[in-house]
């Protein structure tokens, strides 16, 4: 039986927890930040954990992540 391939696109944009969970980034980040409030923007930059309706959609593009 083959070898099961890790999606890319999907393995660059999440990682595993300690506990098993997913982490992503936010969007809205990347561009037009003069718009965007201080608070806003801070709250952009830390990692969110993916929510339990897509995590086992994204497991299975990362079987071996």
């Amino acid at each position: 039986m083959p070898k099961i391939k890790t999606n890319r696109a999907a393995a660059k944009r999440f990682r595993r927890t300690g506990g098993g969970k997913l982490r992503r980034n936010k969007a809205y980040a990347s561009h037009i930040m003069t718009s965007k409030s201080t608070k806003r923007k801070r709250n952009l930059r830390q990692a969110a954990i993916v929510d339990s309706t897509e995590t086992k959609r994204i497991r299975r593009l990362l079987p071996n992540g």
